[in-house]
This record gives structure tokens, sequence and C-alpha cells, in this order.
């Protein structure tokens, strides 16, 4: 067993605009950090790359300016756990060369693949089996598109892998990939734990050109010398290959047992509840990944988060701006404050929020945005209060799929940029109608890569022990009137996008013919 004795685990987690490395105590207090940024390559309307180069050096100074900033010595390390961002693809030559950047989950170029998927009906019974939506996020439909598009680049592959199983094969030399980022690939059967033959036929693959599958808990010691030197760490030092940054971020706020529900809403949004078996839902809304072979994680992803705020700020708010800059304060702030004045429910003002498609529940990139119910009597903060109100009505489209597959919440942890605003918290409590609780921020995703890592290495008996280091700093309790309001303009919601079906792929076409 690690000693817990001056020992501290950092949480890596490489993700779509920078690696973060943390070092935590063993309490779970942060004692120094490093950050590398990078550029998200778009070579092509609708595509979405990386470097892997980039990243692999990222991932090398984010862990040295980290330690750096902790100045703590080599033997105080007991661990270091992975977490990164899921559905990445990179086809490697068999000297592992990258024959491609790293094709990320915000690429789309796969949704022709994606939609035939759907259409003949074997993308139902691949998700069913994998858990992971057909989508073109998913590297399943990713590697069809490689093969149909680039054939030399697909026979000249001899592995298709992930970021993650990138570095790990730079720094140790393997192809191995834990269950979690498996998962979430589209190939990988659920309930026996290795890749699904269906899915491989399907991508014309075998199992030869993906790495091993093993459990997140999976330890790895002998970095390669020339890599430990440059970070400044003994090569001997435990890796533990980690999850995928959703799951992790569940672990890093303490919603772990069944009736948690953790909502993270970013630039992008999600909705996760952990469940002690895999649960794939017939009608297709949701995911289901592994956290532990005990502990999967089902839930749904939205596109459409704080990015809508953005851009309402961007576009309309300029009133609230200048007055921010005249008071010396954040634009946000001002916008929140002239929401506040307006009754819930927006004096009947609805957003739908699907700027940029949607996923989760409905998997439908040709959605587009619109405001439903304008009357004279709307005002611009009538406009603000609709965006906050239809960012969490998306929420609460993917809690419902949530609830009817692991039954009713019974607590709501809440972290994000959001989560900053009192408002748009107590709205999030009377819309869900429970107590929301906001964890203090840890950094989710990278300080739940060191949960794990404390629990593979032996230095924490139980996943659920995290809750004694987790911080509560708000809780909200859901205005009942309101939650009805909320109830009413849900139905409307949910109805509006439904009968606008059509409407939004003729608009959608129309729209992708202005851009050819």
């Amino acid at each position: 067993m690690t000693s817990m004795t001056q020992t501290y685990f950092i949480g890596l987690d490489i993700g779509t605009t920078s690696t973060k490395a943390i070092v935590f105590t063993p309490s779970g207090a942060i004692r120094g950090t490093g950050n590398i940024d990078y550029q998200l390559l778009v070579p092509q309307p609708s595509w979405a790359e990386q470097e892997p180069e980039t990243i692999f050096a990222a991932v090398i100074q984010a862990l040295k300016q980290a330690l750096e900033h902790a100045g703590i010595a080599k033997s105080e390390i007991g661990g270091i756990g992975f977490s990164t961002a899921m559905h990445s693809l990179i086809a490697v030559d068999p000297s592992g060369n990258p024959l491609t950047n790293s094709i990320i989950w915000a690429d789309n170029r796969s949704v022709a693949q994606a939609d035939r998927l759907k259409a003949d009906g074997v993308g139902h019974q691949i998700y069913l089996a994998t858990g992971t939506p057909i989508h073109p996020m998913s590297p399943l439909p990713k590697i069809m598109w490689l093969r149909e598009n680039l054939p030399d680049t697909f026979r000249r592959a001899a592995k298709f892998i992930s970021i993650k199983e990138y570095v790990i094969y730079r720094l140790f030399g393997e192809y191995i990939v834990d269950y979690s980022i498996a998962s979430a690939t589209g190939l990988f059967n659920l309930r026996k734990l290795d890749w699904d033959e269906e899915a491989l036929r399907v991508a014309g693959i075998s199992k030869q050109h993906l790495s091993e599958p093993v459990p997140t808990t999976h330890i790895l010691r002998g970095m390669k010398i020339r890599y430990a030197e440059e970070i400044g760490i003994d090569p001997d030092t435990p890796f533990v290959v980690g999850a995928s940054d959703g799951v992790l971020a569940n672990l890093g706020i303490g919603a772990i047992d069944p009736g948690q529900v953790a909502i993270t809403i970013g630039t992008s949004g999600a909705v996760r509840t952990v469940v002690p078996e895999p649960i794939t839902d017939p009608k297709g809304r949701t995911f289901c990944y592994v956290l532990t072979e005990n502990h999967w994680v089902i839930g749904g992803p939205s596109n459409n988060g704080g990015i809508m705020l953005r851009w309402f700020r961007d576009e309309f708010s300029w009133p609230e701006v200048e007055k921010a800059k005249q008071l010396g304060v954040d634009p946000y702030d001002v916008m929140i404050q002239a929401a506040e004045h307006v009754r819930a429910g927006a004096d009947g003002l609805l957003f739908l929020p699907f700027l940029s498609g949607e996923r989760a529940p409905y998997w439908n990139a040709q959605a587009r945005g619109s405001f439903f119910g304008i009357g004279l009597h709307h005002k611009r903060e009538h406009f603000i209060r609709a965006v906050l109100e239809g960012i969490l009505f998306s929420v609460y489209s993917i809690g419902i799929a949530l609830r009817d597959l692991a039954g009713g919440a019974k607590e709501i942890r809440a972290s994000g940029g959001f989560a900053r605003s009192r408002e748009w918290r107590q709205i999030m409590s009377d819309m869900f109608g429970y107590e929301v609780l906001i964890p203090e921020s840890h950094e989710s995703s990278s300080f739940g890569a060191a949960l794990l890592a404390m629990h593979a290495l032996g230095a924490m008996d139980h996943l659920q022990d995290v809750k004694k280091m987790i911080h509560i700093s708000h809780r909200h309790e859901p205005d009942l009137e309101r939650s009805s309001v909320y109830l009413e303009l849900f139905y409307i919601y949910e109805r509006v996008y439904y009968n606008l079906l059509e409407e939004y792929k003729l608009i959608a076409e129309f729209q992708k013919r202005l851009n050819n």
C-alpha cells in the first residue's frame, strides 16, 4: 500500500483546448498546477483536429510545470492518473507514427456514415451493445469515413488509437486502452469488456487494429528515461491509465452513488449518473461509459451550454457590455442581473438553443436554434432570461431520459462556469425540482484522475471515500411554484422541437448550400 505520508498524486487532464496537470495532497488540496494551451485545427468546414505531437509536448510540459510549481521531491510522488477527452481518433503506421491528425469529438466529417448506420438499423444494434450513440463524434463512423475517403491512409494504418493511447505509446512503448475510453469508441462491447465483432465488421477492421483493453485502474511503470528526466520524475513512478474526462468529473465532484446526478455546464453541457451495471436506452438517447467494472456512467452531452450566452452577449447585449465596462465588472454579471427582474418562464418566451445542432437526447445535427413566443411585451432582459432557461431546458431533457432509465434523482451536484451565478443555479433547482449542491471547484476531471490513481495504488480503499474530501460551497432548494411553470413550459419546448423536425432538415440543407 502506498504511504500517505508526504505523498502527492497528480491528475493529468488532456482536454480539447489545453492539458492540465494538478498536484493534489492526500486530502485533496491543490499543491501545484501546470497548464499548456494549444490550437484547434479546422482545415475544412465541419472538421476539427489536433496535432498529436503538440498534445504530447503539452503533456510533458504540463507535468514539468506542475511539479516545479509544487516544489516536491521525486520520492514524494505517489502516482499520476490520466484523464482525456473522449472520441479522438488517430491512424498510426507500424512504427507508431501518425498518418492523420487527432480527429476529435467536435469533428462532423462523418455525418453521411453516421446517417447510413442509423438508417439501416445496424447502428442501433451496435449502440445497444457498445453504449456509444451513433453520431459523427464517435470513432466508428470516423473509421468508416477514412476507409471510404482516404483508402491509402486506411490501408497503411497499423492501429487506430485515441490521443491517450498515443501519449501512452510514446511514454511506455505499448498499446493499451482503458475500458472507459474504449467504451466511447462505438467499437467496445460493454458486457464482454472486449471489442465488438459486429462493430469491427462494419468499420472494416480487426482487433489487431486496436489496442489491448485494460481496466481503468491498470498501473504502468517503466517510462522511457528521456521523458522521465525531462519531466523531472523517477522512471518507475506509477502511472494509472485512468478514464475519460466525463466519467472522472462525476468522481471528482462525488456523484458516484445511484440517484446522484452530476450536471456540468461550461461551453457545452452534460448530465451523468452512475449505475451498478451497463444500461443502454431502447430509444438511443443516452451514452453508457465505464468508470470501473462496478461503476457505469450513463448520461448525455449537450452542444449548447454557456457558448449560447456568449453568442447572445457578443451579438445582442451591447448595452450590458457597455455598462459592465463602466462599472469594471463582468458583462455576464450585468446580463444575469437584468434577467433576475424577469419572472420564471420569461413571460412566455422560449429559447431552443440548437445553434450547433444537438447531441443528447435528440442526436440531431440538423436542429437549429429559435426563439418562440415573442410578443411586443418582451424586452432584452426577457431574451437573456430565455437564453439562461433554454440552456437548462436542453440539460433537463437529458435528465428526463436518465430518469426513465435509472429512476428519479436524489441529489444534483452541479459544476462548470454557470455555477458562478447564484440566479442560474437557482433556476436549475427550480426547473429540476431538486436541491442543487455546488461542490468547491477542484478541476473535477483532474481531481477524478488523481482520485482514481489513489484508489488503484491503495491510498484510498473505496471510491466512496472521495466524499470526505469534497466540500459543498452552495445549496439551492427549489421554489415549487416556479417548478410548475417550468414543467408546463418544457411540455411546449418539446412540442416545438418535434413539430419542427422537417423544417430543421430543410433549413440545414439550405444553409449547407450557401456554404458550398
